[in-house]
């Protein structure tokens, strides 16, 4: 295996990843769990198999790149400029206070004030992976809070971009009699070359991008090939984020949002996402694990004060002052908490900063070892913080409800909000009105049919739907709609189901349709529940979350064709 450490790395990782995370399931902690201690176990501080430690970080670095692609897709020029206004300082104040209680710490431990800058500079920026990854879940990207959070990073990101190009300067003018020192002019301008490289990146990509990424996509779509499409998503995502690091010293992950942002301009986007998923999930493991690697447990032993009052920093240092500046620009309770709870972590740049100070003799590897044990703890507590989040989500609302009791059905400083408009989290949605009606959850074309017959009917129609194209549609036909992903539990809430007649779950993919069917189930016992499966498997996982009629499309078309079969073959119909 020493001749294909590649192969090692990957598959050594991945089978120990789905040992541990299958462990951590069954016990009912966090998957990341699982990835985080494959890690531990793969890297050097453990005996046995031990993966080759720059590759995994290499690897890792694919899993982030794309998965800042799939952000950019769903994340519009217009959604990064509405949130610009508590984004910028929000970051940059946040990131100003654990900076300075970072500091503050390494001057009680004796440490020099360069180790201390870095060190609270690298506590003070949040993980990519881990953010992205919560919000998802909680499908909370495309509302305000996930907006704020997004745009929170970007900011972050651009921050460290310029603090991983000064580190140099700094090393230098702490060089003392060396003569290497730099001036002050000499540190302005190479802080100078590096805003305007970011500055001409960000306005090529608007300006070119935003034509060529989609006209690319167009005709290579036209060409027939979908394999040639999937390689033409990867090509654009990849491709730019190495030239963006490359060309202007922007990181790989800056490149790949901007990129996936201008392909998010065509209507062939939501393809896009889906080519890159199955990579971007892999990859994602693999980053986990990387972080576990870099694990030395011995400092958790040695100095665990140090590792606890760093740990401390990240979850309530960084916190409160994510929470104070959100609050300070008249955000909702509930948006402000959990913008918190996100940034209630640190990783991959963190680990960057860190080890480009060691390698700058600004970092010693104690402070290296202490960041690295914080930031690991952090990750592990972060989906902890966010489970009490779900659960304090109606004192937040009902706080926020007596905070604004004139907002009822409105955003915060916004117009009276319509069945229909987008969901909101910092919005009290109205439940429907309707009474004895038809819920299609999805209006795809399968939806789109359904959903026509039941209009011609003259039943009440309600659809779920969170693709703005179809909400256009529905509204100019004027049929009542929730915009929103039909497996959370506020859009099947607003949806009025312990008064509906029947919900239709058109949803393709089998686990989200599960959701829907067990949620809904839970909302009314009594509910018609028809959805549809494309395997015998999918079939017999959406009748036990409670569907009372499962349609399997294979079977239904295959008694169609034979159907239209009879009248040839001279047969009287059934």
């Amino acid at each position: 295996m020493h001749d294909a450490p590649l192969i090692a790395t990957v598959v050594g990782g991945i089978v120990l990843a789905f040992v541990f995370a299958a462990m951590a399931h069954r016990l009912k902690l966090p998957i990341l769990a699982g990835y985080l201690l494959a890690g531990v176990v793969a890297g050097p501080f453990t005996p046995g198999f031990v993966a080759d430690g720059p590759l995994a970080h290499q690897l890792a670095e694919l899993g982030v790149v794309l998965l800042m692609f799939g952000v950019g897709l769903h994340f519009s020029l217009k959604d990064l400029l509405s949130v610009k206004a508590v984004a910028i300082p929000g970051a940059l104040g946040q990131m100003a206070v654990a900076t300075l209680l970072g500091m503050l710490l390494a001057w009680m431990l004796g440490w020099p004030f360069a180790q201390g800058f870095v060190f609270g500079l690298a506590l003070s920026v949040a993980s990519t992976v881990v953010l992205l990854r919560a919000l998802d879940e909680r499908r909370l990207m495309d509302t305000e809070r996930g907006r704020v959070a997004v745009g929170w990073l970007i900011v972050e990101d651009l921050a460290m971009v310029l603090a991983l190009v000064l580190l140099p300067a700094i090393g230098a003018s702490t060089a003392g009699d060396s003569g290497a020192a730099l001036s002050f002019g000499q540190i302005a301008s190479t802080v100078g070359l590096t805003l305007g490289k970011v500055m001409l990146f960000i306005a090529l990509m608007l300006v070119v991008g935003k034509r060529l990424i989609p006209w690319i996509l167009k005709n290579v779509a036209h060409s027939g090939s979908r394999e040639l499409f999937r390689l033409a998503v990867l090509a654009i995502a990849l491709g730019v984020a190495f030239g963006a690091a490359g060309l202007f010293g922007v990181s790989f992950e800056l490149g790949a949002f901007f990129a996936g942002m201008m392909m998010g301009e065509s209507k062939l986007a939501h393809d896009a996402a889906e080519e890159t998923l199955p990579l971007r999930d892999a990859f994602a493991v693999l980053f986990f694990v990387s972080i576990g690697m870099l694990l030395n447990y011995h400092i958790l032993i040695t100095h665990p004060l140090v590792v606890l009052a760093a740990l401390l920093i990240i979850l309530v240092g960084k916190s409160l002052a994510a929470l104070g500046i959100v609050r300070a620009f008249g955000h909702p309770m509930r948006t402000a908490v959990t913008i918190a709870v996100s940034l209630a972590q640190i990783g991959e740049f963190s680990f960057i900063l860190i080890g480009a100070g060691v390698a700058q003799n600004l970092v010693s590897q104690e402070a290296q070892d202490v960041l690295l044990a914080a930031a690991i703890l952090s990750i592990l507590i972060n989906p902890f913080l966010f489970k009490l989040l779900d659960r304090a989500k109606p004192w937040l609302d009902a706080y926020d409800a007596r905070r604004q009791p004139a907002a009822e059905g409105m955003a915060v400083g916004a117009a009276p909000v319509a069945m229909g408009d987008l969901i909101s989290d910092d919005v009290i949605w109205p439940v429907s009105g309707l009474r004895d009606h038809v819920v299609v959850a999805g209006y795809g074309r399968l939806g789109q049919l359904l959903g026509e017959a039941v209009h011609a009917r003259g039943d009440a129609l309600l659809v779920l739907e969170e693709e703005k194209d179809h909400v256009e549609a529905l509204r100019q036909n004027g049929i009542e709609t929730i915009v929103g992903n039909a497996s959370s539990d506020e859009v099947l809430a607003a949806a009025n189901l312990p008064q509906a007649r029947v919900l239709m779950v058109t949803v393709p993919q089998a686990f989200e349709s599960g959701e829907v069917v067990r949620a809904a189930r839970l909302l009314n016992p009594n509910l018609r529940i028809i959805a549809r499966a494309d395997s015998e498997e999918c079939r017999e996982h959406l009748q036990q979350q409670g569907a009372d009629l499962v349609v399997l499309g294979e079977r239904e078309l295959a008694r169609a064709m034979v159907d239209g079969l009879r009248p040839i073959s001279g047969d009287s119909p059934a």
